[in-house]
């Protein structure tokens, strides 16, 4: 997977894979997350294919998003280049970082997201209103 937008980056797991006792994922802050982990929350049981979650980007906040089971469409915009890219395996997991415009949709049938936060859900962080995402990424 490469990346192509800014304020995002790939992060790769540590992974110990065992034909008969399955597979065990590593993510340790410091190490393998670039920030402190303070929030951790996941998404599941999505009933509509067609659902888009996210639309929005953060002030400060850095997210580390994995996906678990399934698949989803991840599309990224940093107000001058947008990607989309598909995750599907567990193994790797995507950075997004402050003005990082995403999205998810496309969720494949049992998909469950995983998202580990820098800090604790605050609203004044959200930047809901595409036009000011652009603004702000313009200012930047």
């Amino acid at each position: 997977m490469k990346i192509t937008v800014k304020n995002s980056g790939v992060i790769k797991l540590t992974t110990k894979k065992h034909p008969r006792h399955g597979h065990l994922f590593v993510a340790e802050a410091a190490r393998h997350i670039p920030f402190l982990i303070r929030r951790i929350y996941f998404i599941n049981n999505i009933k509509k294919y067609s659902c888009r979650r996210g639309n929005h980007a953060h002030k400060k906040l850095k997210q580390a998003m994995f996906c678990l089971n399934g698949s989803f469409v991840l599309s990224l915009d940093d107000g001058r280049k947008k990607q989309k890219l598909i995750l599907k395996n567990p193994e790797t997991g995507v950075i997004l970082g402050p003005r990082l415009w995403h999205s998810m949709s496309k969720f494949s049938k049992h998909c469950v997201i995983l998202v580990l936060a820098s800090n604790y859900y605050k609203e004044s962080d959200y930047i809901r209103d595409y036009n000011d995402f652009l603004e702000i990424t313009k200012r930047k």
